[in-house]
């Protein structure tokens, strides 16, 4: 499967967040998603899980419209993570997870055995097997975090995109997801992922679209989108940068003085 946005505009009243934005996400891919707060990644994100309508431009899923795939095919097609890990339920952490199964249930069907190993295999992968017996007001914020990651995993769909998934987790925590997800899309699936640690996105990801300004910046792999011009102009930051086992890395280290943020 492959999501294809065009000529996407988002505005609220006179205000306009996005405007001509057109990308593409892909299979075996895990795309990062940067920009600046209030740059539109989460609006976004949501325009392409379907979970909002733009005010201009299209979203295709492997060349159809969402009312052509249907919203049930969508579901199972697309796994979405929102940011913020709000759960409004006391509900089992088990029970939870089962509910990324819900797509692929038939009306009132109990779990089958696809259904259970899915669960299983995303608890394991999100380390949140230890929480199962757990009801969800009994886990800190990182334990939920990794609670919603696996309940996106079991949906076990083509295409996740994650809002935040690594803000309010350690740093064990914060690698071991950043890994799982690269894994993920190693084995097949699309992954999309808002970030706003720049030193993961350029570890990790395989391509980053920057966000600044009313649309996509730049867009393309890790070393040509976070060069020192483009994190000033988008940013106004200015980093540090080193090298690890071959790894390269940056960190922001102080103000630039030379945002474009507010420029016209």
């Amino acid at each position: 499967m492959e999501i294809a946005a065009t000529d996407i505009a988002v505005r609220f009243g006179p205000m306009t967040l996005l405007q001509g934005v057109d990308l593409v996400m892909r299979p075996r891919e895990m795309v990062g998603l940067i920009g600046p707060n209030g740059s539109g990644k989460t609006t976004l994100l949501r325009i392409l899980a379907n979970l909002r309508a733009p005010e201009a431009g299209r979203v295709r899923y492997a060349g159809q419209t969402a009312a052509e795939v249907g919203a049930r095919e969508l579901a199972r097609q697309i796994a979405y993570l929102a940011q913020g890990g709000t759960v409004h339920w006391p509900m089992r952490v088990e029970a939870l997870i089962a509910l990324g199964r819900l797509p692929h249930r038939r009306t009132f069907g109990g779990l089958d055995a696809a259904d259970r190993d899915a669960i299983a295999q995303a608890m394991i992968a999100a380390d949140v097997v230890s929480l199962r017996g757990r009801t969800m007001g009994q886990v800190s914020g990182g334990e939920r975090m990794r609670i919603l990651l696996a309940r996106a995993l079991a949906v076990d769909a083509p295409m996740l995109l994650a809002d935040e998934p690594i803000a309010a987790l350690d740093p064990l925590h914060q690698l071991q997801v950043m890994e799982l997800l690269r894994t993920t899309a190693r084995a097949g699936r699309g992954i999309m992922v808002v970030l706003h640690d720049l030193a993961l996105a350029a570890r990790f990801c395989d391509r980053l679209i920057l966000l600044a300004q009313g649309g996509i910046m730049v867009e393309g792999a890790p070393a040509r989108v976070l060069t020192d011009a483009h994190l000033a102009r988008a940013y106004g930051v200015e980093v540090v940068r080193g090298e690890r086992d071959g790894i390269p890395y940056l960190l922001p280290w102080k103000p630039s003085g030379t945002s474009g943020r507010n420029a016209p």
